[in-house]
């Protein structure tokens, strides 16, 4: 059984993010760069289906300019045992992903695309959707614990009543919540290893798909600063404020 992960290149979530002079983006130049979050979890619960017999091979997936090979080298170096990069300049929006992922989970032919739930630079969370939604394929979303048996997976997911767990067809698309596991470091030898293995390279014209953008960014603004708390004398004074000021009662 293959798995397929994506990994999305990001700005790392220690960095402070900071928006361009003209508002147009984010600054990415000069900035730490690393794999997104939930794809780390991501990879890590493929390698332990692997580890456990469930799968035989785990294939690394990411998108994007060159320096994306960097995060595919990352997931080899976890243990993922190949990858493949669809190499473009074009701003990729999750509709784009998804038929992309599309075109490759057709190549590849695997019975189980594990993603993270989101990725934290644009925090879309639709990917994983979209994509079982092009493929018929059944969905477990936002994953806090996943067990493969007997062609089903069952995906226990956490609601805001608690927990719900699904009991799902094979093939599937899984989408990973923080608290699915915690990832593992990539060793030394690890990272080494990883320089020798495949990494396939396609460009969205190869896949057949039309990877242009649907959305257009008008305007990216920080967030105001938050305003520094104050004291009142009594009651009245608080919810005289909270009326007049703030506006919530």
């Amino acid at each position: 059984m293959k798995v397929l992960v994506a990994v999305k290149r990001v700005i790392d979530y220690n960095v402070k993010v900071r928006v361009k002079g003209d508002k147009t983006g984010v600054e990415t130049a000069n900035v730490k760069m690393s794999m997104n979050p939930f794809d780390e979890i991501a990879v890590e619960e493929a390698l332990r289906l692997r580890e456990a017999g469930t799968a035989t091979e785990v294939i690394a997936i990411s998108m994007g300019e060159a320096k994306c090979s960097e995060t595919i080298r990352t997931a080899l170096a976890m243990g993922a045992d190949r990858g493949i990069h669809v190499l473009t300049d074009i701003e990729l929006q999750p509709l784009a992903v998804a038929k992309l992922m599309k075109a490759i989970v057709e190549k590849e032919n695997p019975e189980i695309v594990i993603l993270g739930k989101q990725a934290i630079d644009d925090d879309s969370s639709q990917t994983g959707q979209m994509l079982a939604a092009l493929l018929g394929w059944s969905q477990g979303t936002f994953a806090s614990k996943v067990v493969i048996a007997d062609g089903t997976a069952n995906v226990t997911r956490e609601v805001d009543g608690g927990l719900e767990t699904v009991a799902l067809k094979m093939p599937v698309v899984i989408t990973t919540d923080l608290r699915l596991n915690e990832p593992r470091y990539a060793s030394l030898p690890n990272i080494m290893k990883a320089k020798k293995k495949t990494i396939d390279q396609f460009s969205p014209e190869d896949l057949g798909v039309d990877a242009t953008p649907r959305l257009v960014t008008l305007r990216v603004d920080e967030p105001p600063p938050r305003i520094g708390g104050g004291k009142v004398a009594d009651v009245a004074e608080l919810v005289d404020k909270l009326k007049n000021e703030a506006g919530v009662i």
